[in-house]
């Protein structure tokens, strides 16, 4: 076990693969463990590189096994897929990681703390309110429909028109009808209060977070962007600059070059696509605005939006909050205003 340098371990639930390999790849040994027996295992195993995939539970594991003196690398599984050999089953699966996790070029995947996962875990759940509120809504729109009552589209509508149309004894709802609209329409609610009850917990932890309060000074970044991005970016400086930030949010071209032809295509769309998301939705409301204002940000959107339209620039400038988010957490700084064009 002294020899052992680099353990390539696949994931699971209840049943571990490890690969253990020496300085020079070669095989020290295969082990097939369980939950129970993995952290006794590695204790007594000198500290080492563990490799992992990014998968469930793989923050918790990787925090673990930091604990016991180990170096962790996460790695995203479609970057070691290339390394197995053979068919797929755990131990080749173990085998690949442990090489992959050797790779100088390799990508690492940032280790959440706990406090990142509470947040997330904040995000999650409003974003699953938000769709089974939308869900609702849909379905209370549908039913309306089949009575010759038409809701316009927008969740404001079903909040401005559902008390009159189910007060309104002149439309076809029959008794029984209108009680079980009447439910929905209280599930709606308890959902828009859930949702506000989320949205206050973010709003709160924006104030009292510093980096939160930096990237909340960048226009169309609010307390949900802010704390979405503290959630997902630990420590900003895993990336070497702005674009690789940018590139991890999928917020860059694609490319299908060949040759001297370099062709670029929209944006790739990889990583988180929550996050991108709401950068895209918050600088749409800056390209909206930009029209009214005179700095020079604001005629670079105006320029991007006259030359390609509304929707790409609000990628663009998703892509720039983007990077400038990764300057002001990497290295600590403050947002500067842009300046009134002369």
């Amino acid at each position: 076990m002294s020899n052992v340098t680099t353990i390539g371990i696949d994931l699971a639930k209840n049943v571990f693969q490890l690969h253990g390999a020496d300085k020079r790849g070669k095989r020290m040994f295969s082990k097939r463990l369980s939950r129970s027996q993995l952290i006794e295992f590695l204790a007594q195993t000198p500290p080492c590189v563990i490799g992992i995939e990014a998968c469930t539970g793989a923050h918790y594991w990787a925090r673990r096994f930091a604990q016991l003196g180990h170096t962790v690398k996460m790695m995203a599984p479609q970057f070691v897929k290339p390394y197995v050999k053979s068919n797929k089953n755990d131990k080749n699966d173990s085998a690949a990681i442990a090489e992959a996790v050797t790779r100088p070029d390799m990508k690492f995947v940032p280790i959440k703390s706990v406090e990142q996962q509470d947040i997330q875990m904040l995000h999650r759940a409003r974003e699953l309110s938000v769709k089974q509120r939308t869900a609702l809504a849909n379905q209370i729109r549908g039913l309306l429909a089949e009575y010759g009552i038409i809701i316009p589209k927008g969740i404001g509508h079903i909040r401005s028109s559902m008390m009159d149309i189910l007060a309104n004894a002149e439309n076809e709802l029959t008794t029984k009808g209108r009680k079980i609209l009447h439910g929905l329409y209280k599930q709606f609610k308890l959902l828009d209060k859930k949702i506000d009850k989320y949205e206050q917990q973010m709003k709160d932890l924006s104030r009292t977070n510093e980096n939160c309060q930096r990237l909340m000074a960048i226009e169309g970044v609010g307390p949900i962007t802010a704390t979405a991005i503290i959630g997902a970016v630990g420590d900003a400086k895993v990336f070497k600059k702005g674009r690789e930030f940018s590139a991890w949010l999928g917020l860059v071209p694609r490319q299908h070059s060949s040759g001297n032809k370099t062709r670029l295509l929209g944006i790739s769309k990889r990583g988180d696509r929550y996050l991108r998301t709401l950068l895209i939705h918050g600088a749409r409301s800056v390209v909206r605005v930009a029209k009214d204002k005179a700095d020079k940000r604001s005629q670079w959107v105006m320029d991007k939006k006259e030359r390609g339209g509304e929707n790409k620039a609000a990628v663009a400038l998703a892509n720039k909050n983007a990077r400038i988010a990764w300057a002001l957490l990497a290295n600590n700084e403050e947002y500067r205003k842009a300046v009134i064009a002369a």
